[in-house]
């Protein structure tokens, strides 16, 4: 038994704290423990308070009140001289970067942690009558037409998906377990994905318009499900009115140098009003159907050289979706590191590609994956051990709170990225890793097609479209683990300790007061491994545990043993 302590609630029993009240913190540890501190700050100021013990069979649970003085209140655990933080015991002096962390910024709606994201890219998911006309913009392609993967057709190719076509889909969406539908943009655009807006005040007719977009909502609605837009605000399309007023944009500033699509500058009074602050803008308007929105590149809004407004314009939107639906969602996409941008009264969480996908791609990789790049870094995929992977994701985690992390968007590809079959390769790691998306916090998000087993070496090549027409088969393990996370709240909200990392296997606890289960991912055959587990009911896999883990792999086990 080693020293544990994370922020669910079987640690942190309050999770939603009030800027001024005493919270508990508790420590779990073995029984040869003798002194335990815990070190907060106050103002700035580090304070420590002695913690209390009690012995709950062969192990200690140590209780200290932790005063909540500021909106982040970090804390750390002192353990007989040792400093102990998110990454873990140390004989040595750490930074204060990796403390944990009690936020009191208001707090995410429950919903938002409790849901399965499927991600929809409108123009790949289904078609429901004949399309209008083909824009000038477009390349009219038939459904079962290749997509080009790459080049100056990539954003020019219209396969004609519209939001009366997801409306016709949702049986499927809802069959697989997940509960929101997350859409990529809908606004008017000069390309298929819509991210060079040319209006904000409209739906683009060639997906419905406006009232496809209600029926959508209504549709989900009544079923008990919930849909995300995707609001791009760090810039829009060249033709878009606004560009004619060049007190909303940075002279000669695009996104990534793309001439078509000009970077907005959020000094501007006008550009605040119209996107967040006036009664009936863009942010608030569209939460008349939406139940929140996914902000594109958050991580460059507001940032330009000397200029960094992202946390202000966080909470400015932050402050109108609470304003228009309180229990609205708010995620960003970083397709790097978040840490220092959420925590802040801002957003909520974000998709997590630095913390879940990055560090299980390299786990889960093929032997001869041979991609370009590894999103955006030079040299492919690297081939680590599970070890790496785990500190990978312990690392990115230290960087949030709890709060942030459980609400972060776990993901195993997206429209800009390569598709897990891809990497992954065999059926046997696919399943591993949909394992892991189900099982790990953070909520899981699906990208349409993925269920299908589609293929694709970028996120231009990715974005196929669904294969209704043809005889696809939809991969068994999905609607099973999602199920189980739905069935059991220790997937949803239980805290998470390692019991074993190794090269090729990783074996973690999911605990609640309530409830303890034990998952297994093994990317390869191994030798078995020593765990004392009294008694354990296997919930997935099939296999049992008689004193270690199971040997055989590639594979995905969840056994459940008890409160």
């Amino acid at each position: 038994m080693t020293l544990h302590h994370d922020g669910s609630s079987l640690f942190v029993p309050d999770q939603n704290p009030r800027l001024g009240s005493t919270v508990d913190v508790w420590l779990r540890s073995p029984l040869d423990v003798r002194t335990v501190h815990v070190r907060s700050i106050e103002d700035g100021e580090p304070r420590f308070t002695q913690a209390v013990a009690e012995r709950r069979g062969a192990v200690l649970w140590w209780r200290a009140a932790v005063l909540v003085r500021n909106p982040v209140t970090r804390y750390r655990f002192l353990v007989d001289g040792d400093w102990y933080t998110v990454l873990g015991r140390f004989g040595h002096d750490v930074p204060d970067d990796t403390d944990f962390r009690l936020v009191a910024h208001p707090g995410p709606a429950p919903w938002t942690r409790e849901a399965i994201v499927y991600q929809i890219f409108p123009d790949r998911f289904a078609r429901s009558a004949t399309a209008p006309a083909t824009p000038d913009w477009a390349e009219r392609c038939e459904w079962d037409d290749p997509v080009a993967g790459a080049g100056p057709l990539a954003a020019r190719q219209w396969y004609g998906g519209d939001l009366d076509g997801i409306a016709r889909r949702l049986d499927h969406i809802q069959d697989l377990g997940a509960d929101t539908v997350y859409l990529t943009p809908v606004f008017p655009a000069r390309s298929n994905h819509r991210y060079d807006a040319v209006a904000f005040d409209r739906v683009d007719p060639l997906l419905g318009g406006d009232r496809a977009l209600r029926r959508l909502a209504d549709a989900l609605h009544t079923r008990g499900m919930r849909l995300v837009g995707d609001l791009t605000t760090n810039h829009t399309g060249v033709e878009h009115p606004w560009f004619d007023q060049p007190d909303l944009y940075y002279e000669g500033e695009t996104w990534m140098g793309v001439p078509s699509l000009p970077k907005l500058d959020w000094h501007s009074a006008r550009l605040r009003s119209r996107f967040v602050t006036a009664p009936d803008s863009i942010v608030k308007r569209w939460l008349r159907y939406l139940d929140g929105w996914r902000v594109d590149v958050a991580n460059m809004t507001g940032r330009r050289g000397a200029d960094d407004l992202t946390l202000e314009v966080s909470r400015l939107i932050a402050e109108a979706v609470r304003a228009a639906r309180p229990d609205g969602l708010l995620v960003a996409e970083h397709a790097h590191g978040a840490g220092a941008d959420l925590d802040a009264g801002g957003w909520q969480g974000t998709m997590n590609y630095a913390g879940f996908l990055r560090p299980l791609w390299t786990w889960l990789r093929r032997e001869d994956l041979d991609l370009p790049d590894f999103l955006g870094v030079p040299g492919g995929v690297p081939r680590r051990d599970g070890t790496a992977m785990v500190r990978a994701m312990l690392a990115v985690m230290a960087t949030m709170s709890w709060r942030s992390w459980n609400h972060s968007w776990n993901l195993l590809g997206s429209h800009d990225t390569a598709r897990i079959a891809t990497v992954a390769g065999s059926p046997q790691r696919l399943e591993v890793a949909a394992g892991l998306l189900a099982t790990l916090p953070g909520v899981p998000m699906l990208f349409a097609g993925d269920e299908f087993g589609l293929t694709g070496a970028n996120g231009e090549a990715s974005r196929t479209p669904m294969p209704w027409r043809r005889d696809a088969t939809v991969l068994p393990w999905y609607a099973r683990l999602l199920s189980l996370r739905r069935k059991h709240p220790a997937l949803r909200g239980g805290g998470l300790r390692f019991e074993h990392v190794s090269a090729d296997a990783v074996a973690f606890w999911r605990e609640t007061q309530d409830e303890r289960l034990l998952v297994l991912a093994r990317r390869a055959p191994g030798t078995p491994v020593p765990v004392a587990v009294p008694e354990a009911t296997n919930l997935y896999g099939g296999a049992t545990l008689a004193g270690s883990l199971p040997a055989d792999g590639p594979t995905l086990q969840i056994w459940s043993c008890g409160p």
